[in-house]
């Protein structure tokens, strides 16, 4: 909380948090009222892949799409925050976007289903845009290392669900499967996932780029 002049309480502070060691990669709020959802965090010791945030090919608020170098091909992952109203959604399947070695699809789809969590009884008909929207990407549905909640719920009456998602290139069998970390839930509400993507850069210390993916839905 910062001080506030109309708040004896204070109001929340809503910022990306930087740091020197890793590079980020967020849109520029249109005014104060809007909320930060979706963030992109990539290690400095990456930087010779030439990570870039491409907003003139995706233009959502919800919605980053990252472009890299790996041994001199470019290739892509996006970040995706879906609010109630699946607004993010709606955009990519209304906009012909012709994006070739897209490697990941990954974010909050805020949608329940018997698909990707076997604790939910129904299936929703959002989930076939969805996988229809990956399709498009030449993107498969990921299974998980482990099958564990990605979601945790603060309140007795409201279920543990599976909301965060990740989509790999069908073509490819280079991206392992996710891993979904619950334990390391503190204070947040959401369980980060990971993907290990090797590379092939030989200026890059190790053999592979580690694409740790978080995703919260609150951000302030």
């Amino acid at each position: 909380m910062i001080p506030s002049s109309s708040n004896c309480k204070g109001e929340a502070l809503v910022e990306t948090t930087y740091h020197p060691n890793w590079l980020s990669f967020a849109r520029t709020l249109a005014n104060r009222s809007d909320s930060l959802r979706v963030l992109v965090y990539i290690n400095i010791h990456l930087a010779s892949l030439r990570f870039s945030l491409l907003k003139d090919i995706i233009n959502h608020k919800d919605i980053l799409l990252i472009s890299f170098l790996n041994n001199h091909v470019c290739s892509y992952i996006i970040n995706v925050y879906s609010d109630s109203s699946h607004s993010a959604l709606k955009y990519l399947k209304n906009t012909e976007v012709n994006i070739n070695n897209l490697l990941i699809m990954t974010g909050d789809f805020d949608i329940s289903d018997s698909l990707w969590d076997l604790s939910f009884p129904h299936h929703s008909f959002i989930s076939n845009n969805l996988l229809t929207i990956a399709d498009l990407f030449n993107l498969a549905l990921s299974i998980p290392t482990n099958l564990f909640s990605t979601r945790y719920s603060n309140t007795e009456d409201e279920a543990n669900s599976v909301i965060n998602l990740m989509f790999l290139h069908y073509r490819s069998n280079k991206p392992n499967n996710h891993s979904i970390h619950s334990n390391w839930c503190l204070s947040f509400d959401h369980a980060p996932l990971t993907i290990i993507i090797p590379i092939t850069e030989k200026n890059i210390s190790t053999s592979k780029l580690c694409y740790k993916m978080s995703v919260w839905t609150d951000l302030d």
